[in-house]
């Protein structure tokens, strides 16, 4: 299994550090165009909790995430990571202009933008094929599941056909591509979560993010959570599970993540996960094998 903190530092001589910017987007799943809710799961900030302040510009919000990362950073690099909401659900206009401020810093190396495989029309996977000539374009999608039964519980509105042609077109274009894949969902046994994991690692996919699901308050998970419909994982469980998906993860396929971090503000389940030093010393020793 490789890490990508290890794989950036072989590609680019250094250590690249991730900065989350908020371009101010929203969310087809949001606004009415295919529903007014959001995914189930999905906060009120869109998942962009630690994402910079949309009120200021792109450069300003680098200039902050670069101070916020202070003394950790020596000759370091980074990744402008456009988090919060549907990076690429805006007029054409606007993504060029958010795009290019990103991506001509001179101190990223990578653009990042998390989306959903609907939310790519032609015009916007050109604007980033062309991006993709002057620096690596990665491309975050957020699959979370391929049971279609999960995705109609958390609302993901789209079938998987629809992630799979999102792929094709991306790879087409050069531009590599990172999933994003839940596990917990209510209802999905250990294989059905190593299903989607082999499916993910088969499709093209050049990364992968293993996300630990959360329970975050003013969800509409969060009151399912409250009224007792539905379990979180132990931390035994989820470690168990890390294990046996990372059985099927070939060296080719990135991972960007196997855990994540909750807004300790807004967590409401498994607290166990907001111990991160503690959750990520047990996946170093029982799942990378790093003492």
């Amino acid at each position: 299994m490789i890490l990508v903190g290890e794989y950036l530092k072989r590609r680019f001589g250094c250590k690249v550090y991730k900065i989350a910017l908020n371009g101010g987007f929203t969310c087809p799943n949001r606004d009415g165009t295919l529903d007014t809710r959001g995914c189930i799961f999905c906060s009120a900030g869109g998942s962009g909790e630690f994402a910079g302040d949309p009120v200021l510009t792109v450069t300003k919000q680098i200039e902050v995430g670069k101070k916020r990362l202070g003394s950790k950073v020596k000759d370091g690099k980074y990744i402008a990571y456009f988090q919060a909401y549907t990076g690429t659900y805006a007029p054409i206009g606007r993504l060029k202009r958010l795009y290019r401020e990103a991506i001509n810093h001179p101190d990223v190396v990578v653009l990042s933008i998390a989306t959903r495989p609907d939310c790519l029309p032609d015009e916007v996977l050109d604007l980033l094929g062309q991006l993709n000539k002057i620096k690596p374009v990665w491309v975050e999608l957020g699959l979370q599941t391929i049971h279609e039964r999960s995705a109609e519980y958390i609302r993901r509105g789209y079938p998987l056909s629809t992630f799979t042609e999102a792929v094709k077109k991306l790879k087409s274009r050069g531009i590599e591509v990172i999933t994003h894949v839940i596990l917990g969902l209510p209802g999905e046994t250990v294989t059905d979560m190593i299903d989607t994991v082999r499916f993910v690692c088969k499709s093209g996919s050049d990364g992968i993010k293993l996300q630990l699901l959360h329970v975050l308050k003013g969800t509409d998970l969060g009151h399912e959570y409250a009224e007792g419909k539905i379990k979180v994982l132990s931390e035994d469980e989820y470690i168990y599970i890390l294990k046996e998906c990372a059985k099927y993860i070939p060296d080719n396929v990135i991972v960007h993540r196997l855990t994540g971090d909750g807004d300790k503000k807004i967590l409401t389940a498994p607290m166990w996960s907001a111990d991160k030093k503690h959750v990520w010393n047990r996946i170093k020793n029982e799942v990378l094998n790093i003492p």
